[in-house]
C-alpha cells in the first residue's frame, strides 16, 4: 500500500545502505571508528531531516521517514 514515491525512496536508501553503508559500518565496528562522510552522504540523499519542509530538505511524510529508518537500522 506504499505510494510509488515511497517505494522509490525506500529502494534508493536500501541500495545505498547495502552498497556503501554496510561495509563502512562493519569496518567501523572492527576499528572503533566512524566515517564522517556518511553524514554528508545522508544529507545528499535527503535522509537527514527528511520530514522537514524547506531548507533543502525532502519534506517527506512520516511513512517515508519510517522506511528510511528501517533501511538504515537493517544495516546498523
Amino acid at each position: 500500500m506504499l505510494t510509488s514515491e515511497e517505494k522509490e525512496i525506500r529502494d534508493q536508501v536500501r541500495q545505498y545502505c547495502q552498497e556503501k553503508l554496510l561495509p563502512r559500518v562493519t569496518e567501523g565496528s572492527r576499528t572503533e571508528t566512524f566515517d564522517k562522510n556518511i553524514m554528508k552522504e545522508f544529507g545528499e540523499l535527503g535522509v537527514l531531516g527528511s520530514t522537514v519542509q524547506g531548507y533543502g530538505c525532502a519534506g517527506a511524510n512520516y511513512v517515508t521517514y519510517g522506511l528510511i529508518a528501517r533501511e538504515v537500522e537493517r544495516v546498523d
